[in-house]
Formats: C-alpha cells, sequence, structure tokens
C-alpha cells in the first residue's frame, strides 16, 4: 500500500531523513515511533505530499507521490498533530469545504458526510460551531475530515495529545474501528497508546528505521527480555552464594531493601526463568524468599535501549 525507498530529507548541512526504507500492507494499523527530531513528522509529510524528498520516492497504491501527487493524494486522508479546522465554520460547513477542496463529486456529498460523521459520532454537534466544541470534538472533527474522499490510507500524528483520560479511550476505540476498512499509521508519544492499538510498531532514530515488528516480538527478541525481582530474608553475602550456585544468572543488581532483608535483579542468560532452581537453593539453604517476581521487558524498554531516549520526556519538535 505504501512503499518507501531509500528516502533522504536534509534541510541545509542537517540530515532529518537518512535511507529510509520500509513497507506498509493493507489491513494493519502501525505505529510510528521516535524521540524529538528523529525523523518522524519530517516522513509522514513526505508521505502526505506536503514535504517534498531530498532523494528517494515514496508510492502510494503504486503512485508516486512527486510524479502523480493528486493519484497518490486521493489515497491519503491526513490528520496533523495540530487539527486543520476553521473555528468560525460549524462542522458541517467545514466539512462540506473539505469535500470541495478534495474534489469529491457533489452528488457524493451526502453520503460521504453520512458516512463520516457516524464514525466519528459528530451528529449532534453538526450545526455547533466547531471554534465552541471541545478538544475531543475538534480532534474527531479532524478525523472525519481525514475519512472525506474515501481514501485507503489514514495517516493520524498525535491524535490524542492534549486529551482527557476518556477522549483518548474513546478516540482509541475510533482508531481500532478505522483499522477494519483502512491502513492506520498513527504517530504517538505515549507508548501504552501504540502497544494498545496498533497492529505492528516501526521505530525511528536519528532518520533511519531501528525497528519494525509487534510489541510482543520486539520485547520478547530485545536483550535480556526478562529479569526476576527477588527478596530474600538474609544477608547480602549469603544470597549472592545461594545465587552463585544457580546455573544461567549473569547479573545481580542490588536493589534497596527492608532490614534484615536482601532485594535483587537477576538478569539472565537469554532471559530464561530461574524462579524454580532458585526455589530450591534458597530452601536448601533455610533461607525465606519473601518475593520472586518475573518481569518481562517492556516497550519502554525496546524504546530506550533503541534510541536511548526517554519517551517521557519526548515532544515532538521536528522542522515539518
Amino acid at each position: 500500500m505504501i512503499e518507501v525507498r531509500h528516502l533522504t530529507k536534509r534541510y541545509g548541512g542537517h540530515t532529518a531523513v537518512s535511507d529510509l526504507s520500509f513497507t506498509i500492507e493493507p489491513g494493519r494499523i502501525y505505529g510510528f515511533l521516535g524521540p524529538n527530531g528523529a525523523g518522524k513528522s519530517t516522513t509522514m509529510n513526505i508521505i502526505t505530499g506536503c514535504l517534498g524528498p531530498t532523494e528517494g520516492e515514496v508510492l502510494v497504491d503504486g503512485h508516486n507521490v512527486i510524479d502523480e501527487p493528486m493519484a497518490a493524494k486521493k489515497c491519503i486522508g491526513y490528520l496533523p498533530e495540530l487539527p486543520p479546522v476553521y473555528p468560525d465554520m460549524t462542522v458541517t460547513e467545514y466539512l462540506k469545504f473539505v469535500l470541495r477542496a478534495k474534489g469529491v463529486r457533489r452528488a457524493d456529498w451526502d453520503a460521504q458526510l453520512r458516512r463520516a460523521m457516524d464514525r466519528t459520532k459528530l451528529h449532534d454537534v453538526a450545526g455547533r460551531l466547531i471554534g465552541n466544541l471541545s478538544k475531543g470534538y475538534r480532534q474527531r472533527v479532524g478525523i472525519a475530515q481525514a475519512l472525506l474522499g474515501s481514501p485507503k490510507v489514514i495517516i493520524l500524528d498525535e491524535p490524542t495529545v492534549g486529551l482527557d483520560p476518556a477522549q483518548i479511550i474513546e478516540i482509541r476505540e475510533l482508531i481500532r474501528s478505522l483499522g477494519k476498512d483502512h491502513v492506520v499509521v498513527l504517530s504517538s508519544h505515549i507508548l501504552s497508546e501504540v502497544q494498545a492499538v496498533c497492529d505492528e510498531i516501526m521505530i525511528i532514530a536519528h532518520g533511519k528505521l531501528v525497528a519494525s515488528d509487534t510489541a510482543e516480538n520486539l520485547t520478547a527478541l530485545m536483550a535480556g527480555g526478562a529479569h526476576t525481582m527477588l527478596t530474600v530474608r538474609g544477608g547480602e553475602d549469603d544470597v549472592r552464594g545461594v545465587l552463585d550456585g544457580v546455573e544461567g544468572i549473569e547479573r545481580v543488581i542490588p536493589m534497596p531493601a527492608g532490614e534484615g532483608e536482601t532485594a535483587v535483579q537477576l538478569v539472565t542468560a537469554g532471559g530464561a526463568d530461574v524462579r524454580e532452581a532458585m526455589f530450591f537453593a534458597f530452601a536448601k539453604a533455610n533461607m525465606p524468599i519473601l518475593e520472586m517476581k518475573r518481569e518481562r521487558a517492556t516497550l519502554e524498554d525496546v524504546f530506550l535501549e533503541l534510541t536511548g531516549s526517554d519517551p517521557a520526556h519526548e515532544k515532538e519538535a521536528e522542522q515539518a
């Protein structure tokens, strides 16, 4: 559906995207992740035809976005981070304006409006000025305009930014429903959102694609994909002595613990599960295990390892 081939974008001496290649297949929801300045927004703007590449090409349903811009753009519905709405128009007026701008036949307007407003639940506010709507409803209007023209691909840049928890849940459900009829590409800094909604995750860093897979596979393949938290009644030297006899433990990391207790994080070879072996080892040493918990790597762990960035402090500041 979308083919990105050796894409490069330079701004003077700065390279925002460097020899980037990937393919987006039909029938899936894709999450696009990356730290500040990684090239996400630049890539999305090139795919949507809002920005030209320095090198490389993008094909949308077989149409080159440079050589066949109108044909390529007809295949895409785009919601930028800031919805392109006009506050002095009503919802219906604005959506009709978008239909006209997209060149949709007037005979199809009613059906297009009804379908878009059904999907985004906008009928109750159809006659209201957009400037008087809540942030959540303005976001719905932005998604509705992306749906007009029946595009095969929907690209959403930070669709839940600034929304309250209830609105975020509603938009997530809407995105899942869109995935049944469209290819959806979602850019977000909220990792839990991407993990909850997307079928496949692409991580970009320094303008290059560093990973592309399901969340489950990314966390499973990550080095040290699982670790074990252990708290034992006893001194640290005694605990380490017992652990030395358990095969498969590569590293023992001390953790804060209560008086008379020792807490450690254990990293094992290939994320091996050593809980049973530890249970018998500490039982034989007559040392009570107070807590033992196996934790898998999270998408945040993968993000940090691949990009060296903290997503909690990332806010997109790319050149669009």
